[in-house]
């Protein structure tokens, strides 16, 4: 380590472990209302609990369109690395790695001068599902979390980006999540990824990017791959928010999205041969766990007919969507009928146990290719670079959600009338449950409280 830069960074980061006692670290960032910002929004607190031999920064952002990680790591290198930093200190974690891919060269020329000893940069190969976690620790670190296990059974505790920064900042001025950052992609005037106030509309970002460049455009909250269809655009940007895309109402993510459940069940039992490609390709499959799609279909088709193994390792399926997007020749959705599985197992307190068996021997040659999957998916007329832009706009009104995370909502403290100002906190982490705060992300007047949701009118 060497340069004026880096040791103003060790320096700050010497200050606030010191200024921190450790064991108060993870209610810290409770009270934070901090929660993984790669799409689940598992409360961070609970893993900073936890002892780890690694810690992984999940940089892989490999959805197609989304480009929120790569700037956020180029303009914000140091920030990320003290964040890391503090996350290792909580865990007690003896080595760092940023997982990133090669093709985010300004991120990684950013962050090369500034790491420490005991922090290295990985470089990923550009294929889908690099980022799903379970993935991303096998290809940065050669271990392999088994079926229905947490990274941390392995020794291994995984964060977003955007978390370790909204960590940093929490530890080091007390600054709470508020806004998030994302992309807004596809058919619009002007793609670009912003940071924006938790809250805001769907619409408002929208109109943001200059509004949509077709007639009947069709939206996609987060990536093309795991994102979900938007039926209201007045929904709000919650802490998991990744991007906005939009395309033509006929393309085909719109129209798989828009399948019913029936619709879905009847195809697969009409015209799926077993031809067995999307076990063959399936991420989870050919790196040691059980899950075979194709074994799932067929369980279906013929009223759950399967040895219990099979039926529970639904799951352990990630629903990354290579089996729907990219393996199946006849347009099955193996992923949507391993989704209707795990919802009936769940409802029955169901879990799977099964062991981590060998990795195919081809594994690393069959995920797929970015460009191919872009390709595959009818992307490339919508796919823009999406430039970080800085807009100074505030909305007139923002509507947060009590519960933007996985676990429990958080309890409203405020009433109708009440003034509060950015950064204040309006809800409590419920006490004894899995939960985060929520702050305030303008300042304004409270004018609704309801059990769901707080709404804040700008002035």
């Amino acid at each position: 380590m060497s340069g004026s830069a880096v040791i103003l960074q060790e320096q700050q980061i010497r200050a606030v472990l010191q200024s921190l006692d450790l064991n108060t670290l993870p209610e810290k960032v409770r009270q934070a209302g901090i929660v993984g910002a790669g799409g689940a929004g598992f409360p961070a607190y609970v893993k900073l609990q936890a002892k780890a031999e690694i810690y992984l920064v999940n940089a892989a952002e490999c959805e197609p369109m989304l480009k929120v990680d790569q700037q956020l790591m180029t303009q914000h290198a140091s920030q990320l690395i003290r964040g890391l930093r503090y996350g290792m200190a909580a865990t007690g974690a003896r080595e760092g790695i940023i997982a990133l891919k090669a093709k985010y060269q300004p991120a990684i020329a950013a962050l090369e001068p500034l790491l420490p000893e005991n922090v290295r940069i990985h470089i990923l190969p550009d294929v889908y599902p690099a980022g799903d976690e379970v993935i991303t620790i096998w290809q940065a670190t050669g271990r392999r979390v088994p079926p229905a296990a947490l990274p941390i059974s392995i020794g291994v505790v995984v964060n977003n980006v955007q978390t370790l920064l909204n960590l940093a900042a929490a530890l080091e001025t007390e600054t709470p999540v508020t806004h998030r950052t994302l992309t807004i992609n596809g058919a619009v005037r002007n793609p670009m990824t912003v940071t924006v106030p938790l809250g805001v509309t769907l619409r408002d970002v929208l109109t943001l990017a200059g509004g949509a460049t077709i007639p009947d455009p069709a939206f996609i909250n987060g990536g093309p791959m795991m994102g979900k269809l938007v039926t209201d655009l007045d929904a709000p940007v919650t802490k998991t928010t990744g991007g906005l895309l939009v395309l033509p109402e006929d393309h085909l993510i719109i129209q798989r999205r828009k399948r019913s459940d029936d619709a879905i069940l009847n195809m697969a039992k009409t015209v799926c041969e077993q031809c067995g490609l999307c076990t063959e390709l399936c991420p989870r499959h050919i790196i040691g766990h059980e899950l075979p799609p194709h074994l799932l279909v067929r369980a279906m088709n013929y009223q759950q007919v399967a040895t219990p193994s099979i039926l529970l390792s639904a799951l352990t399926c990630s629903e990354c969507s290579v089996c729907e997007s990219y393996a199946c020749p006849v347009e099955i959705s193996p992923m949507r009928i391993n989704q209707l599985l795990k919802k009936q197992l769940r409802q029955q307190g169901a879990r799977y146990q099964g062991e981590l068996r060998q990795q195919d021997p081809m594994a690393e040659y069959r995920m797929v290719p970015i460009k191919r999957l872009i390709s595959r998916l009818n992307l490339e007329p919508y796919y823009h670079e999406a430039p970080f832009t800085d807009l100074s706009w505030q909305p007139e009104s923002v509507t947060l959600p009590l519960q933007q995370h996985i676990g429990v909502a958080a309890e409203a403290i405020v009433q109708p009338g009440d003034q509060v100002v950015t950064g204040q906190c309006i809800a409590n982490p419920k006490a004894d449950a899995l939960s985060v705060g929520i702050h305030a992300s303008i300042s304004g007047r409270i004018t609704s409280v309801t059990p769901a949701s707080i709404t804040i009118n700008r002035g």
